[in-house]
């Protein structure tokens, strides 16, 4: 191999861990920042009249922003591995996907959504579970082999 191909792909590798250090910094200050804001917004609803009594609107909310936490932290967990592994594991990004769109399902609005929104939320939902239920099959079957 040729000293300035080494060279490129070391100084690439370094650039790529960089990268992904970054995006962990930042990904952990959002994550923060929606943990402290689901916080307050659950204190404040449940701190308002009527006490202790949330609202369909409110738990929505709550929900909403409370999977886009675990979200954070699975993606959080994702560029851990890849800074670990040097990989992006399959499951974890079905798994983050399946979660993000399980989200978006729990925060539309369903009076106002087309049928066509609902059926496609719907069929990606569908496919992300059966991806990752395959992808544990394969995974179980190579691990009993």
């Amino acid at each position: 191999m040729q000293p300035h191909v080494s060279l490129l792909g070391s100084t690439l590798q370094k650039f790529e861990k960089v990268i992904v250090g970054s995006l962990v910094a930042m990904i952990a200050v959002v994550v923060l920042a929606s943990t402290v804001d689901l916080a307050w917004m659950m204190a404040k609803d449940v701190s308002s009249p009527p006490f202790v009594l949330l609202g369909v609107g409110q738990l929505l909310d709550a929900f909403g922003l409370l999977l886009l936490v675990v979200i954070g932290v699975e993606l959080l967990d994702i560029m851990k591995a890849c800074l670990a592994e040097q990989t992006v594991r399959v499951e974890f990004v079905l798994e983050v996907a399946l979660v993000a769109v399980a989200r978006k399902v729990l925060v539309v609005e369903v009076k106002t959504a087309s049928n066509a929104t609902l059926a496609a939320l719907a069929a990606l939902l569908l496919a992300l579970a059966g991806a990752l239920y395959l992808y544990s099959l394969r995974r179980v079957r190579r691990n009993s082999i």
